[in-house]
């Protein structure tokens, strides 16, 4: 039920990076150009080679292996997350209530970090958390050394993920330490205790740009990002980072009075991993420190917490209200699927909900992208405008990952690798300045960017300009050679 609920659309947002990284990896020919727009951002995972290896050793074709290994993140996280609600809860209503929750929270938004709890396609990150959670299950078995394997294969996988999750376990481990779980109760004014604060230091990775001087281009692409600059976000956005943290503190609180001890120790390791994330980040993202530290998006510590949310937020519910009436749980799958089912169907309004293998497609932009992949040269160099995947019906889905074609920067994907990657950033600046105007561009236009970049093909819109060279249309757009 999740899986329908939350949607499949492979190659969209990240995707278009990742996706594109393992296809690189099969065929080293394609992407003759601007490679370094994906290739550079993926040097810090495994993830790209990974996948690769996977394809080539079981033969199972890359589109069906995404889509293998997305079923299986999804099985291994709620996996976890029952593993996890097994011990904290014992009636089997608040059990299922809280894997429910997760189930049909899978892409709720985690205040302003800009993510899901699990995106609609296959992310690293969605199998680190998987293992993070498995970690942070055999801790509270007692089985902490299991945890460690588990924390280094999610670090491998996916490097910021992996050292919250390391955080995060560190902080499970210290609560759960019954002597100094018993200290910490003493010292209730202070949760947070020094061992804690000093075990993630891996948070600051020393990556020489971090620290480098601020070119023009580097910050225009970081201001382009609000998630980075956490001191500009929203009230509301800070309500959904501060929020949670309350309500662990109060459920840490009302567990110790009922005498739940292994509920009040998980809700206290918790809070004293948000309260340390959330100082880390507010003096590393602080107006006075180093501006590239923003890059290392601190605040992305709130996804683990929103997992958590959604499951004992739902094993509280479970517990005092569904308990075992079939009409309150009837009521209770219908509103929590179907109102992240009709979120999940405005934001991909243009595509198919369940974007599977060898499914025929009635958006334009992906029907276009599947033929420029079938009938053009892999060497070929695209154009397809500055702003294409912001545009009606395109859902953010990848050029480069779906019509596995060298493409011209452009303003929306590449603009956060550049964040990544500063070195990026005045070839970057170069390729879009050369697009403005997309809209109104004829012959001329196309024909200059030929002769700057190489470029010699475009995606328009149909019809095209005059004296473009189109191979093929559909009702909305035109795949064309510039002559």
């Amino acid at each position: 039920m999740g899986f329908l609920v939350m949607g499949y659309h492979p190659g969209a947002e990240d995707d278009g990076i990742y996706l594109t990284a393992v296809k690189a990896d099969l065929n080293p020919a394609l992407f003759p150009h601007d490679a370094a727009f994906f290739q550079l951002q993926m040097r810090t995972s495994t993830f790209d080679t990974w996948m690769a290896h996977f394809v080539q050793g079981t033969g199972i074709p890359l589109a069906w292996s995404e889509l293998l290994w997305q079923a299986l993140s999804i099985i291994l996280i709620l996996w976890a997350c029952w593993s996890i609600v097994c011990q904290l809860f014992e009636e089997a209503t608040a059990r299922w209530a809280g894997l429910a929750m997760v189930a049909a929270m899978f892409t709720l938004p985690v205040a302003g970090t800009a993510l899901f709890i699990v995106d609609q396609y296959l992310h690293p990150r969605a199998l680190a958390t998987a293992l993070v959670l498995f970690g942070a299950s055999r801790i509270m078995a007692g089985k902490r050394w299991q945890a460690i394997p588990l924390a280094i294969i999610g670090f491998v996988l996916h490097p910021l993920m992996g050292i919250l999750g390391i955080s995060f376990c560190c902080a499970l481990t210290l609560t759960t330490y019954e002597p100094l779980y018993v200290q910490l109760r003493a010292l209730r004014t202070r949760l947070v205790p020094r061992e804690v604060g000093a075990t993630p230091v891996l948070a600051l990775i020393p990556f020489g740009w971090v620290f480098g001087p601020a070119s023009p281009t580097w910050l225009e692409a970081l201001h382009s990002r609000h998630w980075f600059l956490v001191y500009q976000w929203e009230w509301y956005e800070w309500l959904g980072a501060i929020a949670p943290l309350m309500l662990f503190w109060l459920v840490c609180r009302v567990a110790r009075k009922r005498g739940e001890t292994r509920l009040a120790q998980f809700a206290m390791a918790i809070f004293v991993y948000g309260a340390f994330q959330l100082a880390v980040a507010m003096i590393i993202l602080a107006p006075m420190s180093p501006i590239g530290l923003s890059t290392l998006e601190p605040m992305r510590f709130l996804h683990l917490i929103y997992v958590f949310m959604a499951l004992v937020g739902g094993a509280y519910l479970g517990r005092y209200v569904l308990k075992a009436r079939p009409w309150r749980w009837a009521l209770f799958l219908l509103l929590a699927n179907g109102g992240m089912l009709l979120a999940q169907r405005q934001l991909f309004p243009g595509s198919e909900h369940l974007e599977l293998p060898s499914m025929q497609t009635a958006n334009p932009w992906l029907q276009t992208f599947d033929w420029i992949k079938h009938n053009t040269p892999e060497d070929a160099y695209f154009a397809v405008g500055p702003k294409y995947m912001e545009a009606p019906g395109e859902d953010y889905h990848g050029f480069r990952a779906l019509a596995e074609r060298s493409q011209l920067a452009d303003a929306v994907k590449d603009t956060s690798v550049v964040t990544k990657v500063p070195e990026l950033g005045p070839a970057w600046k170069q390729q879009v300045e050369a697009q403005e105007g997309w809209t109104h561009f004829q012959i001329a236009d196309f024909e200059r960017l030929k002769t700057e970049f190489g470029v010699n093909w475009v995606v328009v819109s149909y019809p095209q300009p005059v004296g473009l060279a189109c191979d093929w249309h559909n009702g909305s757009l035109a795949v064309c050679r510039i002559p």
